[in-house]
């Protein structure tokens, strides 16, 4: 059995992350959940991470080439992975160790430095321990996790393999 070329299995990658954006709109604006400041940063590793296939799928680059975009999905999993870990222990907190909610993002991001807004934003917010849907008995950022955490081992495996 032959494995499909890298340049397929790029794109299979940047259609799952599509895939998991849909669903994070879809859950937005159909079911009404607004994102806290740490799923808007999932997002954005999601959309990367997505980038980073498309432009492989797009480039299919030789040796060299696939070496720079495992790191890349190397990197962009990795961060959103690790926001997504500090979602779930937020969620997991006590009662009495939830910190207290915080401004919204956009006054965040238009009223602090880059480095101090994020900063504020991973340190969370008490709507970002909120667990308001669940699939399986698991929350959103548990997905995150698993999908970007998924993603980034299968990336990094076929941008690394023989051709």
């Amino acid at each position: 059995m032959t494995l499909p070329n890298k340049r397929l299995l790029n794109l299979a990658g940047f259609l799952a992350c599509a895939g998991m954006m849909g669903f994070a709109l879809y859950a937005q604006y159909v079911l009404l959940l607004d994102p806290c400041p740490l799923c808007v940063l999932q997002r954005v590793a999601t959309i990367l991470l997505g980038i980073v296939f498309l432009v492989a799928a797009l480039h299919n680059p030789g040796k060299l080439g696939s070496r720079i975009y495992a790191v890349l999905i190397t990197l962009t999993a990795g961060d959103g992975v690790a926001v997504a870990i500090r979602h779930v222990h937020l969620q997991n907190l006590p009662a009495d160790q939830v910190p207290a909610c915080g401004p919204g993002l956009g006054y965040i991001l238009g009223n602090f430095s880059l480095g101090d807004a994020f900063n504020m934003i991973f340190e969370g917010s008490g709507e970002c321990a909120e667990v308001v849907w669940r699939l399986f008995g698991l929350s959103m950022p548990t997905w995150v996790i698993i999908g970007l955490g998924g993603l980034g081992i299968a990336g990094i495996w076929n941008n690394l393999r023989k051709a």
